[in-house]
């Protein structure tokens, strides 16, 4: 396979507009590719992954990143060395390379590695993740295809938590003393950020830090209620007590409903493993010593490093600043360097 080619089936998905709960087109044509390839065995399975293996071997490898995107259609176009549209960076780039390095490994020496186009990323559900994490075989290592750079391996990602605030309260004259809802959720939303602001003193790294972000506030009445409405973020750290902060959520919520969801807890690998080592040498063998990271944000390694008790990292090429923006964009020059990376690590894991 060349590269015009693997730059083909990068183009392809990505003028595939699929948002959350909208893969299937992507995922039928995942599975075209990789039959294309020669894969051992490419279908869609229950909840709308496309799945295809090479190789099979004793030792698995596990390769999964998400097809589905945020929502916001960009147009797809080819300029100045650079792929534009929606999931090109996060997080079709990383699952293509995954694609296009496994089929140029080949059947390689005593391994099985299966590659996931996973749906529901990008929405709390993470359900193709949930169910490969439920249904699949134990992997002997695990890549989340995720943009790091073609250079760098994320080793952690901080967790996750939703808040969604409702507050009804019947109306009263604007001239009394009583609260209104927009002023308790105020109220409520400074609790929060307080909370975080709390426990962030003295401590100097994102990774390290309780981020709470206001995602959404809106309030209404029909002349008899008022309604104030509020979605909240939290990002959570390391070490922090999740019980004691889903206790002062409910504690300050007085007479609103308060729902908690989308709970996904932190999450940091080892860096000292074969597959950390596979990767080192296959991305120094393209020109560069390599580097480890960490994300402020969740990705599906949340899932599967709870589930798994093997090797993981999260890798990937594209620049994350431009996730979810109307500027994603990515390098094809990068995509290709990480397709021969994802080949590389293979072919080491296969020696070893």
């Amino acid at each position: 396979m060349g590269d015009s080619e693997a730059i083909a089936f990068l183009q392809e998905i990505v003028s595939l507009y699929s948002p959350s709960g909208q893969e299937a087109a992507v995922a039928a044509c995942a599975v075209r590719w990789m039959r294309r390839w020669g894969y051992d065995s490419a279908q869609i399975d229950a909840v709308g992954n496309a799945v295809g293996t090479i190789g099979d071997g004793p030792r698995r490898l596990l390769l999964l990143g998400h097809i589905d995107t945020v929502p916001g259609a960009i147009l797809v176009r080819l300029l100045d060395g650079e792929l534009h549209g929606r999931g090109a960076v996060d997080a079709k780039g990383p699952f293509a390379a995954m694609m296009v390095g496994a089929a140029r490994a080949g059947a390689a020496q005593g391994l099985c590695v299966q590659v996931v186009g996973a749906v529901e990323e990008e929405c709390a559900t993470s359900a193709g993740a949930r169910y490969a994490a439920t249904t699949y075989p134990q992997p002997d290592a695990i890549v989340i295809g995720e943009p790091s750079r073609w250079d760098r391996i994320t080793l952690g990602y901080k967790g996750r938590l939703l808040v969604d605030y409702t507050l009804t309260r019947a109306m009263a004259h604007r001239a009394g003393q009583q609260e209104t809802a927009c002023e308790s959720a105020v109220t409520f939303w400074q609790a929060v950020k307080g909370y975080a602001q709390a426990h962030n003193a003295g401590k100097e790294r994102q990774f390290d830090t309780l981020d709470a972000s206001l995602r959404q506030i809106n309030s209404g009445d029909d002349g008899l209620y008022e309604t104030a409405t509020m979605s909240i973020g939290l990002r959570l750290p390391l070490g922090l007590d999740v019980d004691a902060l889903e206790t002062a959520i409910q504690g300050w919520r007085r007479d609103a409903n308060v729902t908690l969801r989308g709970l996904e807890l932190p999450v940091y690998a080892g860096r000292r493993n074969e597959l950390t080592g596979a990767f080192l040498a296959a991305i120094r063998a393209e020109g560069s010593r390599g580097a480890f990271v960490v994300k402020t944000g969740t990705s599906d390694m949340n899932v599967l490093a709870r589930r798994f008790d093997c090797p993981i990292v999260a890798y990937g090429p594209g620049d994350s600043s431009l996730d979810h923006t109307p500027a994603e964009r990515i390098a094809i020059d990068e995509f290709l360097r990480a397709c021969r990376v994802v080949q590389g690590v293979i072919e080491r894991l296969a020696v070893q």
